[in-house]
Formats: structure tokens, C-alpha cells, sequence
């Protein structure tokens, strides 16, 4: 079976960007659980985008690929730069 490792951002009330990491099996079943308020408790009353993902062949390597992305800001502060600046 075949997981994902997830990076979706959102605009905080002060206009500033925030950001989740997660893991699933389904990338579009998951972003519409977050956007319905559904997802992760974090997550809920934002609209997300998907802005970055990764695929593994075990749920045992997405969610230590998972844990370390969540640990890692500089590289999550580099994907959203990088997503920020291709937006404009």
C-alpha cells in the first residue's frame, strides 16, 4: 500500500502563513477532512492548500519521513518559501 507524507498551509487570522504535517493513504480524501473542519483539531475553521508531498511504499516510512519533516522547520520554512514564491 502506498502513503503519503503531507505539507498543506493555511492564512492565519493575522495574514500570516502557518503550516501541518501529516500522513495518510488518501492526499484528496485528507485535504477535504482538513477544509471540512474534520481533520486534525489544529487544522480545523482554515482553508488549506496541498503545497508539498512525498510517496512510501510502508506506513511505517511515512510516518518516521512524517516525524522527521515535523521536526525539520528549516526545511518546512524552505517548501513554503518555495510555494510562496511560485504563487506570485
Amino acid at each position: 500500500m502506498i502513503y503519503f507524507v503531507y505539507l498543506i498551509l493555511s492564512k492565519n487570522k493575522n495574514q500570516n502563513y502557518i503550516s501541518y504535517v501529516g500522513y495518510t493513504k488518501n492526499l484528496s480524501k485528507r485535504l477535504d477532512l482538513h477544509n471540512q473542519s474534520k481533520g486534525a483539531k489544529f487544522t480545523r475553521g482554515r482553508q488549506w492548500r496541498m503545497i508539498y508531498f512525498e510517496k512510501y511504499d510502508t506506513k511505517s516510512n511515512a510516518m518516521k519521513a512524517e516525524y522527521k519533516l515535523k521536526r525539520n522547520y528549516l526545511l518546512r520554512k524552505k517548501l513554503k518559501e518555495k510555494y510562496l514564491n511560485e504563487k506570485k
